[in-house]
């Protein structure tokens, strides 16, 4: 079963990807006190996520942030220094924070993890986005495998 709008975030811990290196954070303390918009990619530098999810989100960041939004977060089930590479190839800055998921705990944790084996990827998130507030989920866009819309910066700024 995946979380659903009004279940709070578990507690897990990602890895930042920051330009200092990787930092462990709790979703407790990146979640808690602020809004965030959240979205999963299946994978960094895969052809949609870097053509059309990562880009649409950075391109609308402003228009987020002007929402009343605090921080725009990607997370995939990548480790930490292959989200920063892709972080540096996109030119993200500081619009959107990086968040590696290496082994899946928080896809897992989330119900949202995919089995993406037959494109030699293995265990993968599903791609999504959602309104976090205070670690509660407001918003939920989940994506029928293949598709993107659902999910992208645009739908996600609508319903701000």
């Amino acid at each position: 079963m995946s979380i659903q709008v009004g279940d709070k975030l578990p507690e897990v811990t990602l890895i930042e990807a920051t330009t200092e290196g990787p930092k462990p954070v709790t979703t407790a303390e990146f979640f808690g006190g602020k809004t965030v918009a959240l979205f999963a990619v299946p994978g960094a530098f895969t052809p949609t996520c870097s053509a059309k999810h990562l880009p649409g989100f950075k391109q609308n960041a402003g228009a987020i942030r002007d929402k009343g939004v605090d921080a725009i977060a990607c997370v995939s089930v990548n480790d930490a220094f292959v989200m920063r590479a892709w972080a540096e190839d996109q030119a993200v800055g500081d619009d959107v924070v990086m968040l590696a998921d290496g082994s899946g705990v928080f896809a897992k944790a989330v119900g949202l993890e995919m089995d993406g084996s037959k494109f030699g990827m293995g265990t993968r998130s599903q791609r999504y986005s959602m309104i976090v507030k205070d670690g509660v989920v407001t918003s939920l866009n989940i994506e029928e495998p293949g598709q993107f819309s659902a999910s992208s910066a645009e739908t996600l700024l609508g319903q701000l």
